[in-house]
């Protein structure tokens, strides 16, 4: 009997632990969608336009791609952001997060850059109210500025095809 608790116990978070793991990591939900793009303010990275609000979101669906030089997940769905802006197929708006500029530069003039628009946001303030685990990570506002989508990890032409590019034919 004096066993049989810790052992319960112990069952039950290796239980739990179990379910846990089959969980996919990508799929975490955000309180955000249905939403308002939370407020933000920043500057842009090329100076031509000082700074940018959320208002500045509104008017046409848009994907907001939060990523830094630094982030490996970034490198590898980099050159498949650059073919969706080459193809026209999305409005990307990328928001630098917690990098330094003088290594953003470097990185964009060798990979090329797909945003129409890059902020930044060193601090990682504005991470933090779009609730940013880690980067990258996408989010799909529709016209009015209301978050419709969330994509934890790299952007994959599969997640592109069956989840994203259906809900911005549905968005304008």
């Amino acid at each position: 009997m004096r066993f049989a608790i810790p052992l319960v116990v112990l069952a039950l978070l290796v239980g739990l632990f179990m379910i846990g793991l089959r969980r996919d990591p990508h799929l975490v939900p955000s309180p955000l969608i249905g939403k308002a793009a939370p407020a933000f303010d920043l500057p842009t990275l090329d100076g031509k336009r000082p700074r940018m609000t959320d208002a500045d979101l509104r008017g046409a669906p848009v994907l907001v791609n939060f990523f830094a030089s630094w982030c490996a997940g970034c490198q590898e769905e980099h050159a498949y952001l650059m073919q969706l802006a080459q193809n026209g197929q999305a409005r990307l708006l990328g928001i630098d997060y917690k990098d330094a500029e003088s290594d953003l530069r470097p990185w964009l003039t060798r990979r090329g850059n797909p945003y129409g628009v890059i902020l930044t946001d060193l601090e990682g303030k504005a991470g933090i109210d779009w609730g940013v685990y880690g980067v990258p990570e996408t989010f799909v506002l529709d016209a009015k500025g209301t978050v419709i989508y969330k994509q934890i990890g790299p952007m994959t032409p599969e997640i592109w095809q069956h989840d994203i590019q259906p809900l911005l034919r549905s968005a304008t």
